[in-house]
């Protein structure tokens, strides 16, 4: 089964650059997308787009903001999606969906951004540990794969200026130590275990041609819980593909 995932940063644009030719190329079985900025009215004029897919949105009440989307194979017929944690103060800006598949469930999510002067990091942060308690619950179940856009870097080797960004965005203390608790629960950063010392980033600014000169952040993941650690084939970051200032990422699992 191949899973990408990729913050587009714009159904429309994204659309327009080719998000079509994309899927016909990669055939993933699931594709999920952050930041659609799509309502949930404007988007069923696409749902059918994208011949052979099933499209389930998660939009944002406020317009042009947010959002989510998994697009799955139709032949998925086990494939169960759920809209939210079942909190509104998160839910209404579609940042997330729950995906039951028989073996395991899938999370497609946007993770709040720490915001101008981290203006949203104590939104953040509730976000964070919601979602950590909610996925607690999950893997009594069945094992457990998230994947999206985090919005923080981890560890110095996933961005390009760690020093200057100390404390921004995205790097701030209280982000980096979720994401370390994560990995504590159990969940495993799969590309980074599978290439420990490598850099390799998927979002660079569009200011000061940061892609071009490969000034960049590692802030989208695959994390998943270790029973399907052996399951899994490869996963690679995908930073030749364009439409996005961040890049997909994808997963192989047998």
């Amino acid at each position: 089964m191949k899973i990408i995932t990729w913050n587009i940063n714009g159904w429309r644009a994204i659309w327009q650059k080719g998000l079509a030719n994309f899927v016909e190329r990669y055939q993933p079985d699931l594709l999920g997308l952050q930041e659609t900025k799509m309502s949930d009215e404007l988007a069923t004029s696409w749902s059918d787009k994208l011949p052979g897919y099933n499209i389930f949105w998660h939009g944002a009440r406020r317009p042009g903001y947010g959002g989510t989307a998994v697009i799955a194979k139709q032949d998925l017929a086990d494939l169960q999606v759920i809209n939210g944690l079942g909190q509104d103060i998160f839910d209404q800006e579609g940042r997330s969906q729950i995906c039951e598949l028989p073996d395991f469930y899938w999370l497609n999510i946007y993770f709040p951004n720490a915001g101008h002067e981290l203006g949203r990091l104590d939104y953040k942060q509730n976000f964070n540990e919601y979602l950590r308690q909610f996925v607690a619950n999950l893997r009594l179940k069945k094992p457990v794969i998230m994947s999206g856009d985090f919005n923080v870097a981890h560890q110095p080797i996933d961005l390009a200026n760690p020093k200057t960004n100390e404390g921004n965005a995205g790097y701030t203390q209280e982000e980096r130590q979720f994401f370390s608790q994560l990995l504590s629960d159990g969940f495993i950063d799969i590309w980074r275990y599978l290439h420990p010392n490598e850099i390799q980033y998927t979002w660079w600014t569009y200011r000061f041609k940061a892609r071009s000169r490969n000034i960049g952040w590692r802030i989208d993941y695959f994390l998943l819980t270790s029973e399907l650690l052996p399951r899994v084939k490869s996963v690679t970051i995908l930073d030749q593909e364009m439409g996005s200032d961040h890049c997909p990422v994808e997963l192989i699992i047998i």
